[in-house]
């Protein structure tokens, strides 16, 4: 926000008068409700060379959230639970949520249980923080047997269950396929809606990811008001590399999604808390620059 404003001169009642316009501004400026965070997959490469170096440099632009892309065998990046933890405290950084993809065989059937697997999942998610564990992807085979589909849409309700003994909710993360595959004539992604419980399972709404398949976040939030914990922000350009429907994404404010209003929509009436940064290609800046510019934006537009 500019701070600079009119003087007002030699009236005492001038003076207060700005003074009120002043502290109204002041308090417009931060829009209460949602806070924002990063997508670290933005600096995957950076990430994978030295994780400790981007996170520290992530905290002094101001960034004060993370989101994970990485965990395997029981580590993030490369650090245990605990220890991830701690590294995060350390730099004032939280990370609420992360990306970990469920599968099929997460499922035991003869045990009609999670694997210890999934469940040492959920139990390091709980132990570094995060109030949600975020399923990114669905597999193709699922896409096209709705008796499958349905089986599995359970699961996602049946992890919210076993997430909410720690505190945390499920969250499943859209694509773009989700708005170009139909089930029976519905599109693949109300079908999710309408079979995950908002009780335990949250919505990720990646507004980016949808654009190049049809898909207008603006019109699903107004659709399933409340649905959306958390969203990645992103905004996206033609490309020609082919993914996503031909485009890709960009610094916020340059390509074509209109994500200011999505934003200010999903805070509005979509119920999101978590308004989280993602930019995965970067046009000839480094990623870490482009991160610092949509930190600025989105100060810009009163995050």
């Amino acid at each position: 926000m500019n701070t600079s404003r009119r003087k007002f001169i030699t009236q005492a009642g001038l003076a207060l008068a700005g003074t009120t316009l002043l502290s109204n501004r002041l308090f417009a400026a931060v829009k209460p409700g949602a806070v924002v965070g990063l997508q670290l997959y933005s600096v995957r490469d950076d990430m994978k060379a030295n994780p400790l170096d981007v996170l520290t440099q992530l905290s002094k632009m101001g960034y004060k959230y993370v989101e994970h892309a990485n965990y395997v065998d029981r580590k993030f990046y490369g650090y245990s639970a605990a220890e991830f933890k701690k590294v995060l405290d350390d730099l004032g950084l939280k990370m609420p949520s992360g990306h970990t993809v469920m599968q099929a065989d997460h499922w035991d059937k003869a045990a009609n249980d999670f694997t210890a697997a999934w469940k040492y999942t959920v139990e390091d998610a709980a132990t570094v923080g995060q109030e949600y564990v975020i399923s990114p992807w669905l597999d193709e085979s699922l896409r096209k047997d709705e008796t499958e589909l349905m089986n599995f849409l359970g699961l996602f309700n049946k992890c919210g269950e076993l997430c909410s003994k720690s505190g945390m909710k499920f969250g499943y993360h859209n694509h773009d396929f989700e708005f170009n595959t139909d089930i029976k004539g519905k599109k693949l992604y109300d079908v999710i809606l309408e079979n995950t419980d908002p009780k335990y399972v949250i919505q990720q709404i990646d507004v980016g990811n949808m654009y190049g398949a049809g898909g207008r976040a603006l019109e699903v939030i107004k659709q399933y008001p409340g649905r959306f914990a958390s969203m990645h922000v992103k905004d996206e350009i033609k490309s020609e590399k082919g993914e996503m429907g031909g485009y890709e994404s960009s610094v916020l404010g340059k390509g074509v999604v209109g994500t200011k209003a999505i934003v200010d929509e999903g805070v509005k009436t979509g119920g999101t808390k978590y308004l989280i940064v993602e930019q995965e290609s970067y046009q000839g800046q480094k990623p870490l620059d482009a991160m610092k510019e949509d930190l600025a934006i989105m100060k810009k537009w009163g995050y």
